[in-house]
């Protein structure tokens, strides 16, 4: 089944120790047709994320017992179900080490319901699009790219370097094969964020830098001097590598 703006229907978690905003959040989620689950701590978050393997959490970075940033860390370890936080700090500091830890997005308060709406939306638009890819990678996306000491196994989706893997966050993970899947041609800025975060995504570019500098740390031998992922100023960035139709 699907929402009325063509998403498919998900199991979404908020957890949010603000009465007022959670109860809103939540009408406004099971409006759109979503199943939608309710906690106000990190501890329940975590509880709730084990039994429930939601499509998406809504995550408040300020809570009792546990803070967001500790509940994102523990999910991004054994979980990549997309992660919208939510932060009433508007520093700059915060929205970058979300990202780092491994969230998708960000939304500082307060914000419109439709623009909250519209980062929901767009996350799982992504989610559907990257099953979707992922079901046909086999078929039309085999092969391994090479690039001096890194591989991108495009069929496996698994990335190694010298010979050992490499342990990507979610969006690193998507954003690497996004760029594999163009190799050799500039992308965008925005045709980036339309193909990594979704059709609609609101943010600002610093989330897509972000991700590009996690990648470099993990892949580059000088990331302040990049060779594999390449920055076209002004326009976007560009994976070099040869394409090789072949198994590791």
């Amino acid at each position: 089944m699907r929402a009325r703006d063509g998403t498919k229907l998900a199991g979404i978690l908020v957890v949010e120790d603000e009465p007022s905003l959670s109860t809103t959040i939540e009408y406004n989620l099971k409006k759109a047709g979503h199943t939608v689950r309710v906690v106000a701590d990190g501890y329940d978050a975590l509880q709730a994320a084990s039994e429930d393997s939601p499509d998406l959490v809504v995550l408040d970075i300020m809570l009792p017992s546990i803070d967001g940033f500790d509940v994102c860390r523990n999910l991004r370890r054994r979980s990549s179900v997309p992660i919208l936080i939510l932060t009433a700090r508007d520093d700059e500091i915060d929205r970058v080490v979300g990202l780092e830890i491994g969230a998708d997005d960000y939304l500082t308060k307060p914000f419109s319901m439709r623009e909250f709406l519209a980062r929901v939306k767009a996350l799982l638009r992504r989610r559907d699009f990257l099953e979707h890819e992922l079901s046909e990678s086999n078929s039309d996306r085999s092969g391994v790219i090479v690039a001096g000491d890194v591989e991108i196994d495009l069929s496996a989706y698994r990335v190694w370097r010298a010979n050992e893997e490499v342990t990507l966050k979610p969006k690193e993970r998507d954003l690497l094969f996004y760029l594999a899947r163009n190799r050799g041609r500039v992308c965008t800025n925005q045709q980036i964020m339309d193909g990594v975060w979704g059709y609609e995504f609101y943010g600002d570019s610093r989330t897509l830098a972000v991700h590009v500098h996690g990648l470099r740390e993990k892949l580059e031998d000088d990331p302040a001097n990049p060779h594999l992922i390449e920055t076209i100023r002004g326009v976007g960035y560009r994976l070099t590598g040869q394409g090789a139709e072949r198994s590791r």
